[in-house]
């Protein structure tokens, strides 16, 4: 998505399940309804500042203004401090637009947030899987609305290159891993590019492909317990994912295309992956959907701009299965509500509906994303976009929130760090060990 989603959802994962800190007032945002004599307000608070918040509001703004709605929206990066201050205070929004599923919790363990009406409850089972709707259940209680979703886990590619190596899109972990050996044999360079740099949250690129390996490796039962803390750091599954990654990040002829050695993955940006890639001198990477942002800034090889398409001049596939059905990682918002008023539990129940997500879905310039099942996918028109969508909408695909998200703060850094001190040569035991033993600190 967006750079502030970017740094907003770093922000919100350290601050995951602090609900106890005060920080400053948030900035003001605007309104995107269009008042008429006297229009009810309902307010709503979240991360997304900027264009990305003018695309939120522009997603509600036909509602509003059939309704007779004011909605006014304030965004603010500084969300998942800012919003244990309005609880605190008794002076919660309307609505809040929580970025992951582990702050949300912990703001319903307040009281202060209202379980959905009947009639919202019905929208959310009809419209998502129970993967998606257990993230906003809570004692049997559903109190939160899934509205975008971000799918990670996406290894990129140039399809000539493809072609002109006689090579074709991998359909298992092992079968990718051929691949890798098969580039590097036709071309004598390293093939992967990689970037764990993010400021204060770097390392989150690598535990991400660690979490997707240990969810389609191990399965989702596994990967529950892990993030609960019940299968350790240091236990087989997770070992066997570091090792399995370590095939390509640890090995000096597979990687840092167009950055240098090993060493350079720590210091190179998650997001500057994108310039070698459309360049041609990096043949895969691992990122996410919100890549293809990036690339409006780079160049091909010829000097223009690239196209992402599947068969232009960038594009992706999501990474393999290592075994079992297909598993997707990754990460979305979702509207809680602290009021109970006729006008928000309506506003709510559209929020959940398949028309509200054909309206996010085609909101210009934006690149948002849903699981809802009433959307209708041939209204979008990005294909990357169009094919994330069905992939999160089959009723196959096991969707996990990425596993440092989903773990208290204190671990998730223990992880982020573990993660570059592997990559800097610390022994994968050790490294590990160190991890595991920030639970003692929760």
């Amino acid at each position: 998505m967006k750079k502030q989603w970017i740094a907003g959802l770093a922000v919100s994962a350290s601050a995951a399940m602090i609900l106890t800190s005060c920080s400053t007032t948030p900035s003001s945002g605007g309104s995107s309804g269009q008042p008429g004599d006297n229009p009810e307000t309902i307010t709503v608070y979240g991360a997304p500042t900027g264009d990305e918040q003018a695309q939120w509001e522009a997603s509600w703004a036909a509602y509003a203004k059939a309704n007779g709605l004011n909605i006014e929206y304030t965004g603010d990066l500084d969300f998942s401090t800012n919003i244990s201050t309005k609880i605190q205070g008794n002076a919660t929004p309307d609505i809040a637009l929580f970025p992951q599923p582990g702050l949300m919790k912990a703001a319903i363990a307040t009281g202060k947030v209202q379980p959905l009406d009947d009639a919202t409850a019905a929208t959310v089972k009809q419209n998502f899987t129970q993967d998606w709707q257990s993230n906003g259940t809570v004692d049997g209680k559903q109190y939160a609305v899934p509205i975008t979703a971000a799918a990670k886990g996406y290894i990129w590619y140039s399809p000539s290159q493809f072609a002109q190596w006689g090579v074709t899109v991998p359909k298992t972990w092992d079968e990718l891993v051929k691949l890798t050996a098969t580039i590097r044999s036709k071309t004598n360079k390293p093939v992967w590019c990689a970037g764990f740099g993010a400021g204060d949250a770097s390392g989150w690129p690598g535990t991400d492909q660690i979490a997707e390996y240990v969810l389609s490796s191990a399965g989702p039962a596994t990967y529950d317990k892990w993030v609960a803390g019940d299968v350790k750091f240091t236990d087989k599954p997770i070992a066997d994912a570091f090792s399995a990654l370590g095939q390509i990040l640890l090995n000096p002829d597979y990687v840092n295309a167009g950055f240098g050695d090993v060493a350079s993955i720590n210091s190179t940006k998650f997001s500057d992956v994108a310039v070698p890639l459309a360049s041609g001198e990096c043949a895969l990477t691992n990122q996410a959907t919100f890549l293809e942002a990036f690339f409006v800034n780079t160049k091909t090889a010829a000097g223009t701009t690239p196209t992402v398409a599947p068969d232009g001049d960038v594009w992706a596939f999501m990474m393999p299965p290592v075994g079992g059905k297909v598993s997707v990682m990754g990460g979305g918002d979702f509207a809680a509500a602290f009021s109970d008023r006729p006008a928000v539990a309506k506003f709510m129940n559209y929020l959940a509906s398949g028309d509200h997500a054909n309206s996010l879905i085609t909101v210009p310039g934006a690149t948002f994303i849903t699981a809802n099942q009433a959307v209708d996918v041939s209204k979008e028109a990005d294909p990357l976009l169009a094919d994330a969508i069905k992939t999160l909408k089959d009723p196959n695909t096991t969707f996990r929130f990425g596993a440092g998200d989903s773990m208290p703060a204190v671990v998730q850094q223990a992880f982020w760090k573990g993660t570059i001190d592997w990559i800097n040569g610390t022994d994968q035991a050790t490294a590990l060990a160190q991890v595991q033993a920030a639970w003692a600190d929760v």
